[in-house]
């Protein structure tokens, strides 16, 4: 979105993954997403802005307690006070999502994979997967919007290797690479970040047809 001439920001408890901290908000969203007119980004500089409410807003939930892939640690009766925790973590996460859908923006895109918002929010308008994109990768990404068009592919291409219980190895649990290339395990703290990052196809889309060609680079 920047390269197209946008002032656009990431927001998150962790610090800027792929640099540029001077485009990153380290800290709660929830206390920027319904708009700010001051805010600090990570380099430590504070920027003022006289319109409050953000033009478009691209949220990435934590999918951890949303997704259907964890739903037999819910059960009370195999896994006691831990299917309990979970179910409270769920809780929490459910209500994060809401927020971010509802939050005070004319335009808004959630993201998350196949999970329990389906059902306890409603069916996602768009479920889209990496290699309509250009990138031979597959994993099923549901996308809930406000006052946005469906994402148009762009780029099909094959969904490149799949692996073990029909996972893509591009996409996999259990075959993600750090930086150097080395193969990192299931359980692994970077697996989950590696994982979780979007698609440049993807991100390029998100940008292309959502922002489209900034015509005044004041704006």
């Amino acid at each position: 979105m920047r390269k197209l001439g946008h002032e656009a920001y990431s927001c998150d408890l962790l610090p800027a993954g792929g640099g540029h901290p001077e485009w990153h908000i380290q800290d709660d969203c929830l206390k920027y997403i319904n708009g700010t007119n001051t805010f600090t980004t990570q380099d430590g500089q504070t920027h003022t802005h006289t319109q409050y409410r953000w033009d478009l807003l691209i949220c990435h939930p934590n999918c951890q307690f949303l997704c259907v892939t964890g739903n037999k640690w819910f059960n009370v009766e195999k896994y006691g006070d831990k299917a309990i925790q979970r179910q409270a973590d769920r809780e929490l996460a459910v209500e994060f999502f809401m927020k971010c859908i509802n939050a005070d923006c004319d335009k808004i895109a959630v993201e998350n994979p196949v999970g329990i918002m389906s059902t306890l929010y409603r069916k996602p308008d768009q479920i889209i997967q990496p290699w309509m994109f250009g990138d031979r990768a597959r994993k099923k990404t549901c996308l809930w919007l406000k006052n946005l068009p469906l994402l148009v592919p762009t780029d099909v291409v094959d969904e490149g290797e799949i692996g073990n219980f029909g996972l893509s190895k591009s996409a996999g649990a259990y075959y993600c690479r750090d930086e150097n290339g080395k193969i990192l395990r299931y359980n692994d703290p970077l697996t989950a970040k590696i994982r979780s990052r979007t698609f440049p196809g993807i991100a390029r889309a998100f940008a292309a047809q959502w922002c489209g060609e900034c015509k005044d680079e004041n704006n």
